[in-house]
Order: C-alpha cells, then structure tokens, then sequence
C-alpha cells in the first residue's frame, strides 16, 4: 500500500511569537517541540520517495470562507482572524504567519494544502491528491494534537485510510492534553489506528525500503534484467 506523510500546520502562525498562537496565550515554543523529530520524519519519507504533504490552516483575505462562529470564537480567545499581528493579519492567507516555519518548508514536489478548517479533508483537494496517488495509508504529525491533528486523523479514519500518528511529533496547546489526545487513538483496539514514536516510524520505513530492495535484486536475478 502506497503511503503519504501528513505533515499538519507547521506555520508561523502556531509555532513563532506574534503568530495567531502567540496572540491567543499559547505557548509556541511548545509548539515547535516537534520540529527536529518531524525533520527526521520528512528526511525518511524523502529518501523512500513517499508522497509529502504539508497542510496550512488559513482563510481568505476577505474572511469569505471564515465561518461566524469560528471567527467568534478566535476573538474570544485574544487572537480575532484577520486582526493585525507582528507577522501579517493572523490566519490569513499569503501572509507571512499563514507560510511554514523555515525548518520545514516543502520540498520541490510536495504538495501544499490550504484549509479553511481544522481538518485537512474539509473544503480541500487533499482526497484529490491522495487518490491520485493510491495512497491508502497516512503518517501524520504536526499541530496541534487534539485539534487540527485529531480532526483530520478523524476525517482520514472514516475515509477508510489506515493511520499512524506520531506521538513525539506532535503538540498539544495545552501539556495536559498531550497524553489524552494520544491515548484516544488506542482505545477499541486502535479505532483511530496506531501511535508510535519517530524513532518507530523512521525504522518501519527503513525495513520497508530494505525488503523491497531485496524483493527487486529478487526478482532481477529470477529474471536476468
């Protein structure tokens, strides 16, 4: 099965000061834990040439696509959408917040999928993507653990992909609900399919890579090509 690595809404916006994040009382630095293990995790997906995408959370310049209750709810938080911060107008596309952190900017073909929501499936081309491709298995990590991370793990779930969710690369806004977030994914015998560390990840991508290796020199000698 061919597999994709999701790598969710690491921007500027939730992971740098004067960001959305910074604004609404989070603590960004927190949010930028996950970036040396998710490096570690795109250096692998790259080097077995799976498929790459990186998600950014952000709306319209006119707020068209912004929901009023979603609105209301960031100004309740300190951070009102489309409000003037250090990095542009907050959560607003092709400002300088809305773009990636400089340690994880896309490679040349990745793909880019910008969502209006907080899972990466509503109002996009992700399924697009995906099915274009033929994956039907997905690493995902990225930020934040119970919000846009679990959505789209959700979203993925009920669209029949098979998931695995990075635990030591992701964040929680908040500490306490790291472990929580987490352990919702195992419950019912992995209902939300499976956690496993980087560490895990990065050396299941190695064995695969190594099997089909040996399966192509199998094949070649059999064959004589």
């Amino acid at each position: 099965m061919t597999t994709a690595l999701l790598v969710i809404d690491m921007q500027r916006d939730f992971c740098s000061p004067g960001g959305y994040a910074d604004a609404a009382g989070m603590d960004v630095r927190r949010l930028r834990e996950p970036i040396a293990n998710i490096q570690q995790l795109l250096a692998a997906a790259r080097a077995k040439g799976l498929v790459v995408v990186h998600t950014r959370e952000g709306h319209l310049p006119d707020l068209s696509d912004c929901p009023p209750a979603k609105l209301a709810r960031s100004i309740a938080a300190g951070a009102a959408i489309g409000s003037q911060g250090p990095l542009g107008r907050l959560l607003v596309r092709g400002e300088q917040g809305h773009d990636f952190v400089d340690a994880l900017q896309p490679a040349a073909g990745e793909f880019v999928v910008d969502k209006p929501g907080y899972g990466a499936f509503h109002q996009t081309r992700l399924t697009q993507v995906l099915a274009a491709h033929g994956v039907q298995r997905l690493i995902l990590c990225g930020v934040t653990t119970e919000v846009c991370v679990h959505s789209t793990l959700r979203e993925a779930v009920d669209r029949g992909f098979a998931c695995t969710t990075v635990g030591d690369a992701t964040a929680a806004s908040n500490p306490a609900l790291q472990a929580p977030a987490l352990a919702m994914i195992d419950v019912e015998g992995g209902i939300f399919g499976r956690v496993r560390s980087t560490a895990e990840v990065v050396a299941e991508l190695g064995q695969a890579a190594a099997e089909r290796d040996r399966v192509t020199t199998w094949v070649q000698a059999f064959t004589g090509a």
